[in-house]
């Protein structure tokens, strides 16, 4: 399984290069278009190779995803937290009512009415 990994990810690799390489060709992004832009004075833009864009795009979509995702379970990991606190409440519980049935109970006869 450790070298099905390994080929799996230099093979992903070898074809993030190719198209690296083969998207070499510069892009120019604006932050705003270029009449709005003018009337507002603020022309900002940045030249970035092609496939430099790509991959960031690809990064920003996974990072956005992987927060949105975190924001929509956050119900979901509070109620599990609260159910394993209320579990091992329970736990304690049942624990503590255990021993006092058996307080005055043998040891030996104890075990066998709580395995029976």
């Amino acid at each position: 399984m450790k070298y099905l990994r390994y080929a799996f990810l230099i093979s992903l690799a070898l074809v993030l290069i190719i198209v690296a390489v083969a998207n070499k060709a510069p892009a120019e992004l604006a932050f705003l278009p270029p009449d709005l832009a003018n009337l507002i004075g603020m022309n900002w833009s940045i030249t970035l190779p092609v496939f430099l864009v790509f991959f960031l795009g690809i990064i920003f979509g996974v990072l956005v995803g992987f927060i949105w995702e975190w924001l929509r379970e956050y119900k979901l990991r509070s109620e599990a937290a609260a159910n394993g606190k209320a579990l091992r409440q329970a736990e304690r519980e049942l624990k503590k009512l255990k021993q006092e049935k058996y307080a005055d109970q043998d040891d030996v006869l104890a075990l066998i009415d709580e395995v029976s």
